[in-house]
């Protein structure tokens, strides 16, 4: 069963089919599509519904972010879990209004809490394109260290692009703040 987390703003809950016309507009932007792996451009409805009933089955933690005074969805956080490791992918976006306010920080926090102190992580990592420089601000602010570049990487949208690899161990949270 997914959990529901809160933080100062945000409330991380599992996505519900309520969430498909909020979904499109969010994660359907070009701008969002365009800095993610595994987010097709268009994306139709079927992928909503595709995408969220993925997220109930499988060993992946993907929960909805939202607004915890408002309630309405701005954005999506996961955890993808490599058992045999002990360790996870962590993966975030948010719908381009609520860009540059912190929520993907704050999202991301809850994340690496909820994955080392209750699922019991040995170490969390992510990566961002080398291009998405906020991503990279994000996972600093998270206090993740840098790992190296891997270069041409991935293709997308068939380019190659080189990601950015950060990591963190259990032993390294919480991290002292960072400003």
């Amino acid at each position: 069963m997914l959990p529901t987390l809160e933080t100062a703003r945000l409330k991380l809950r599992p996505y519900s089919d309520a969430d498909i016309a909020a979904l499109l507009p969010l994660i359907g932007a070009r701008e969002v599509a365009a800095t993610t792996l595994r987010i097709p451009h268009p994306y139709t409805e079927q992928d909503a519904k595709d995408f969220i009933a993925h997220t109930r089955s499988g060993p992946e933690i993907r929960l909805a972010i939202t607004l915890r005074a408002e309630g309405c969805l701005i954005g999506g956080v996961g955890l993808r879990p490599t058992d045999a490791h002990r360790h996870a992918e962590l993966g975030y976006w948010l719908g381009l209004p609520h860009w540059g306010k912190g929520f993907a920080t704050e999202a991301a926090r809850e994340m690496l809490r909820y994955g080392f102190e209750n699922v019991g992580f040995h170490r969390i990592f992510a990566s961002h394109f080398k291009g998405n420089i906020a991503s990279g601000r994000v996972l600093k602010k998270l206090g993740m260290r840098y790992e190296g570049c891997q270069r041409e990487h991935i293709c997308k949208w068939d380019q190659l692009i080189d990601l950015e690899l950060y990591g963190m161990l259990r032993r390294e949270w919480p991290p002292a703040p960072v400003e």
